[in-house]
């Protein structure tokens, strides 16, 4: 098939970026593929981090031309007319805000005009993890051009059904991230980061409100009581910094959590997942969460909140233990449990072993039978 991507893509950062690399390299195995990416995917006004260009090494090496404006309705028809002329069997583009509804819905149907062409959205989210008015809307706009969807956890396909009367899709779980390489041995991690010889969590990712770090600081409070561990929070801050490190303060647990404030390279993401013992994912409300597949691709274990599809990818007792969400009292006794019943080689073995049900080539496969063949 001549499949075109539209989408985030090197040199634009993030795990849209990483995730549509990582799509284009597993279907080009089998098929011709193409991928059209932003020349400007946010204002810089609407955009709460430091930089939307990746700093460092791509992972995936990817060709991509820029040449969407997110909010240049122009742009959405002139793109849509230029890629019509490549007679795309298949357009897919990765649905994650509604912010991008018109620009996607727009350029989808002149790509569609006249054509026997199919659009694939694969969809993080539905509905937005924080609302906003005319989400809905969008959305609907959007999806009017899709053919078929795929979702990716039970929380996605409900949002889904409730929004399309009969919508042809597949559920298919968030492939694992491969594109941050192979783990380290921890020594040799910790040593790169100047961490010491000590028991170590790692909360990392963009840290926004929905994601419940105020509530990993409270269980910090509590386990420190008990048990010296580190956590090391990575990642860039989309909410006020001085909040969270106000709060950290006073918790009076500066001692035992370390914070890096800033967006990491690709090539450094390894570093940090090797040298944890485990990873913490306190959220409030999720879909699915990216973070966990790069845990399971560093055999890490994850502790996570029963919220969205986090529940059906971290198997509780094998891989992980998933707890309520918002409640630090159960979040620090799971972490006491972990260290305590020294499940770290029980659970990173589990990790391995769940890794595998999700596969690159269960995605293309469900694509292909999406597009492939009408009566599936």
């Amino acid at each position: 098939m001549n499949i075109l991507i539209l989408g985030t893509a090197y040199p634009l950062r993030g795990g849209i970026a990483h995730y549509n690399a990582l799509l284009y390299s597993h279907l080009k195995e089998r098929h011709n593929v193409s991928l059209v990416s932003f020349k400007r995917q946010y204002p810089k006004i609407f955009f709460p981090g430091k930089t939307q260009k990746e700093q460092g090494d791509p992972g995936v090496p990817v060709a991509s031309e820029q040449l969407i404006d997110s909010i240049n309705p122009i742009n959405w028809i002139h793109v849509g007319l230029k890629l019509r002329k490549r007679n795309a069997d298949v357009v897919i583009f990765k649905y994650w805000l509604p912010f991008f509804g018109p620009c996607l819905g727009t350029i989808c149907a002149f790509i569609k005009w006249r054509r026997t062409t199919r659009v694939l959205a694969i969809c993080d989210n539905v509905i937005p993890h924080e609302r906003r008015p005319g989400d809905v809307v969008f959305t609907n706009y959007a999806f009017h051009f899709v053919d078929a969807f795929i979702v990716q956890s039970d929380t996605v396909e409900q949002d889904l059904l409730s929004l399309i009367v009969r919508p042809r899709y597949k559920k298919v779980p968030h492939p694992v991230y491969e594109i941050f390489g192979r783990k380290i041995p921890k020594e040799e991690a910790r040593r790169r980061l100047n961490v010491g010889d000590e028991k170590v969590i790692l909360f990392f990712g963009y840290i926004r409100a929905y994601k419940g770090l105020h509530v990993l600081i409270d269980a910090m409070k509590i386990v420190k009581q008990s048990l010296r561990v580190k956590l090391l929070v990575v990642g860039e801050f989309y909410d006020d910094e001085e909040n969270y490190r106000w709060h950290i303060s006073d918790a009076q647990v500066r001692d035992v959590i370390d914070v890096v404030s800033d967006y990491v390279p690709n090539e450094k993401v390894g570093e940090y997942f090797s040298a944890a013992d485990g990873v913490v994912l306190p959220y409030l409300s999720a879909t699915q969460s990216g973070i966990a597949q790069i845990a399971y691709n560093f055999d890490k274990p994850v502790i996570a909140t029963n919220v969205g599809g986090l529940a059906e990818v971290v198997a509780d007792g094998v891989s992980g233990i998933i707890v309520p969400p918002n409640n630090p009292q159960s979040l620090a006794a799971a972490i006491q449990k972990f260290y305590s019943e020294n499940l770290e080689t029980k659970f990173s073995a589990g990790a391995a072993e769940e890794k595998k049900k999700y596969s690159w080539d269960a995605m293309v496969k469900a694509i292909e039978q999406l597009t492939m063949n009408n009566n599936q």
